[in-house]
């Protein structure tokens, strides 16, 4: 494992000499891709460091053991060396798992869109249940959350809300929240007590700050209006909201939460480029779909990942086969648990495919 970390570290240690030279930091493009270069093998160039020391210890004791003469300090450094081989299997473990391939995006921000489904009224007011889940959990990890265009029905529900999320690793902590959630309850509505089953659809994309393809006015179509729900007289006074629909793709974005008609269009195109990168990096990628099954999920609204029990007060998540128990908390943010499931398995499944 030491020698497979070898020139990781030496990479890392070229990178650390790099970004601190004059004609790199000059140039702030190329002093930020080694930057982010070079943050992504820190903690292997770390944990290289620490097996190294570990090795070289093992070594030491190895010999000690086989030079020690008298029966109860062979006891005692017999004893050091199975604490230690402990340490360093924990560690090469690690180490498998920081080798596997990274997800470029996983320190992204993120936008999240949700739309209600089936289910009507109770689909829309599981939609805002849902919403809010998400932003709890964000204040949870003192994330940042802003809500660029909601579409509100008259009982409070949520037709369709896209937000955006910013904050360290929220993409790897968010990206399998993508697909059907559906809900089994007793409506508000429901006079019978009867239980129905909504369904409302999440997609979780990363913000992307730059794209490798290039967005042509003629291919778009920009809309004003005039900005829905809270805002006061403003709302109704002023067409500060912007809709933008590229017309090769038919993907529409829209963005009403600034007073501003240049601010609300900046968003809008910031969450179009994040947009058609995820259709293009989808459409193209053959290898990608061809390895999806190797996934805990593929991203797509289609696929039903979650139920929501009320009456039995469970989470599954179908893709997994993982439950936990407690909804309201779970709806309150309290939705780590299930994550951190999701990235081992994730883990897991990358591992059995992977050759070290």
């Amino acid at each position: 494992m030491i020698e497979t970390t070898q020139k990781i570290k030496d990479r890392f240690d070229e990178l650390t000499e790099l970004i601190s030279k004059p004609e790199i930091i000059a140039d702030n493009k190329h002093w930020k891709t080694l930057i982010k270069e070079r943050n992504a093998i820190e903690e292997i160039a770390e944990s290289h460091e620490q097996l190294k020391k570990l090795t070289n210890e093992k070594s030491s004791i190895e010999k000690t053991i086989s030079d020690e003469k008298d029966a109860e300090m062979k006891k005692f450094f017999s004893e050091e060396l199975y604490d230690l081989n402990k340490k360093i299997d924990e560690l090469e473990e690690n180490i498998k798992l920081l080798l596997l391939p990274k997800d470029e995006n996983d320190n992204s921000n993120v936008i999240v869109e949700i739309r209600a489904a089936a289910g009507g009224e109770e689909s829309a007011l599981f939609g805002n249940l849902l919403m809010n889940m998400y932003r709890r959990f964000a204040e949870r990890q003192n994330w940042k959350t802003e809500i660029t265009d909601i579409t509100e029905t008259e009982l409070g529900g949520i037709k369709e809300a896209t937000f955006v999320i910013r904050g360290k690793n929220v993409y790897k902590n968010l990206k399998f929240e993508s697909g059907v959630h559906r809900v089994q309850r007793v409506p508000e509505t429901e006079s019978q007590g009867r239980v129905h089953t909504s369904t409302t659809t999440v997609a979780v994309l990363p913000e992307i700050e730059e794209v490798d393809f290039e967005i042509l006015d003629k291919d778009l179509k920009i809309d004003t209006y005039r900005a829905s729900g809270a805002g006061g007289q403003h709302i109704n006074k002023t067409d500060s909201a912007i809709r933008i629909t590229h017309l090769p793709t038919a993907i529409v974005v829209c963005c009403q939460d600034e007073r501003s008609q240049i601010k609300n269009r900046e968003k809008a195109m910031n969450i179009l480029k994040s947009k058609l990168h995820d259709f293009y990096k989808n459409e193209i990628d053959s290898e990608y779909k061809a390895n999806r099954k190797n996934q805990v999920g593929t991203g797509d609204r289609s696929e039903r990942i979650r139920t929501y029990n009320f009456p039995q007060g469970r989470i599954t998540d179908h893709r997994i086969n993982f439950s936990v128990f407690g909804v309201d908390a779970f709806l309150d943010g309290d939705i780590q648990e299930m994550i951190d499931e999701l990235l081992r398995e994730d883990q897991k499944r990358k591992l059995e495919n992977a050759v070290l």
